[in-house]
């Protein structure tokens, strides 16, 4: 890779910042990112970083989602200061993705807020994974580089869960998704309707498509208290499905997700490591793990390198 690169990375997920720069054959950055005795969040690269292409990496997740934002901004500032040629924020699972739009009254959106505040850091260019909503790229004035774990969730697929397939939308924003992976598992396709109460409560489930005698894999971006994901697979199981598997990217898991998820009737719960989860999976035996940490230092080679991010789906998919 050259001498003119260098990875650093905050607390947030310290064990994936070590997987990319080995898989990029690079020792990790010297920086002491911890907090004063009042809380604020304290930084210090320790070494010349001088005209150098720096990557951060740090997901902005929980469970300390500010706190890793803070590191983040905080570390791009100190980067910039050291005169850095360019800074590039990796940032696997973005946080506030949720709130992208006002869509109620007196709402913030706090997305946009978010990629102020990374420019407004000094940051050049940010990689981050599978968006809550694509649009958000248009939230910043730099260039943002989405990638998908769709390419390693196929392969997952493919490897580890036989029989007869129907790839399962959890809602209705989550059909482009799984519209793209039942084509590439020339599979079935169902969507769940579900009608909200409010944010995590949802009141009603109707589903559109055939299940019965089949493997039900539900697809989404994001497994947060998995209230919506347990009452979908007890309803796929009711009309006939033989097992359900839920594949998704960002495993939130909060709340008492996990005590949910050991109590239902679903077979796996396959999520990446773009949020840290040991813990939460040495609880649950149904959670298994994609690693996209050689997505992630692909990205950050070829972005490195002038070459095509777009061209890794493409070769990832043959």
């Amino acid at each position: 890779m050259g001498d003119r690169i260098k990875i650093l990375t905050g607390n947030a997920h310290r064990e994936l910042a070590s997987e990319i720069s080995d898989d990029l054959n690079l020792a990790l950055g010297k920086a002491h990112v911890g907090k004063f005795s009042n809380g604020e969040t304290s930084v210090m690269i320790s070494e010349s970083i001088r005209d150098m292409d720096v990557y951060i990496i740090q997901p902005t997740c929980n469970p300390n989602v500010n706190d890793n934002l803070m590191e983040l901004l905080i570390m791009a500032d100190a980067i910039r200061r050291a005169s850095a040629h360019r800074i590039t924020a990796v940032i696997p699972c973005f946080g506030y993705a949720r709130q992208d739009k006002k869509d109620k009254s007196r709402a913030p959106i706090t997305g946009k807020l978010v990629a102020n505040l990374i420019e407004t850091a000094g940051i050049d260019r940010v990689i981050t994974m599978d968006l809550h909503a694509s649009q958000i790229q248009g939230f910043f004035n730099i260039p943002v580089d989405n990638l998908y774990a769709e390419p390693q969730i196929i392969k997952y697929i493919r490897k580890n869960i036989p029989g007869e397939k129907v790839i399962v939308s959890p809602d209705a924003g989550g059909v482009k998704r799984a519209k793209s992976i039942s084509d590439k598992l020339d599979a079935d396709l169902a969507i769940i309707h579900k009608e909200r109460k409010k944010a995590n409560e949802v009141s009603g489930m109707i589903l559109v498509g055939d299940v019965k005698d089949k493997v039900a894999l539900i697809v989404d971006d994001m497994a947060d208290t998995c209230g919506t994901l347990v009452s979908a697979c007890e309803m796929l199981i009711s009309k006939g499905a033989t097992k359900v598997y839920a594949l998704v990217t960002h495993g939130v898991l909060s709340g008492d997700a996990i005590k949910k998820l050991n109590e239902s009737s679903l077979t796996e719960l396959v999520i990446t490591n773009t949020i840290p989860h040991a813990e939460k999976a040495a609880q649950c035996p149904k959670i298994k793990t994609i690693n996209i940490a050689h997505t992630l230092s692909e990205a950050i080679r070829r972005t490195h390198h002038g070459e095509s991010i777009s061209s890794l789906f493409s070769d990832a998919n043959k």
